[in-house]
């Protein structure tokens, strides 16, 4: 990796809206990782890209810089349930580039049950470390460079499940109100640390009832999808926190699907 002589404040006047920012993506190489790594690299941004799967993660960066010729889309292979490892991919990437402007976490998994009665326990064991453990190891790892960016934004993708969970989804739709607790309180410490003047930072939530991709209607394409999120859709509504201060932002969960 290059690292650069200087690194402008984004959205200075002229320049696509993110130019100079620099944005950590965790959990890139799904769908909606792909989506968003290349809509940032569209919108300016300095993209910095982490996930479990190294191959997958590769192919990712790739497509994303084969999208925008001359994008900046770097990955690394990192291992989030691990606070340390976390906390020196946040440090590395500050270090770099010289800011941090936003972490989109986006590490995800489902499990789910016929009934509630057979749920096994096993799966909130799972989806507590997929879902509320990397949550709270980004966020801990990013909170003080998300600070010191002046324009910082941690943005969580929840699920509209968490506001209204069903029989068989109840360690899913658990965990996922657990990490947007997680990120609400992130929210709070951003606005107490912002003093009179308003939070610098913010901690937002989107909330999907699930996401679909153009390889998804591929499969099934007699289906309707209601009320699903375009994963293009949603890496636009990410780019877009970026456009409004953060004291309007903050502490948000923002529907981009109709709510329950």
């Amino acid at each position: 990796m290059t690292t650069p002589t200087s690194s402008p404040s984004p959205n200075e006047p002229g320049e696509r809206p993110l130019d100079g920012a620099v944005v950590a993506v965790a959990g890139a190489a799904g769908p909606a990782g792909r989506a968003t790594l290349i809509r940032l690299a569209e919108a300016g941004a300095t993209v910095v890209a982490s996930d479990a799967d190294p191959a997958r993660l590769a192919e990712a960066v790739d497509a994303a810089r084969y999208a925008h010729g001359g994008a900046s889309v770097t990955g690394e292979t990192v291992d989030l349930l691990d606070l340390g490892a976390a906390r020196a991919w946040a440090d590395r990437t500050e270090k770099e580039f010289g800011r941090v402007d936003g972490l989109i976490h986006l590490v995800g998994g489902w499990r789910g049950s016929k009934t509630f009665a057979d749920a096994p326990l096993a799966d909130w064991d799972t989806l507590h470390n997929l879902l509320i453990r990397t949550a709270q190891h980004t966020s801990l790892a990013f909170h003080d460079a998300l600070l010191r960016s002046g324009k910082g934004r941690y943005v969580l993708i929840s699920a509209a499940g968490a506001s209204k969970p069903t029989a068989g989804n109840a360690a899913y739709a658990a965990a996922k109100a657990a990490a947007e607790a997680w990120t609400l309180a992130l929210a709070d410490s951003f606005r107490k640390l912002g003093g009179e003047g308003g939070p610098s930072a913010a901690a937002a939530i989107l909330v999907v009832k699930a996401l679909v991709h153009d390889a998804m209607r591929a499969e099934r394409p007699n289906a309707k999808f209601a009320g699903f999120t375009d994963v293009k859709e949603l890496a636009e509504a990410i780019t877009g926190l970026w456009d409004r201060p953060a004291q309007e932002v903050n502490g948000t969960r923002q529907w981009l699907t109709p709510k329950p």
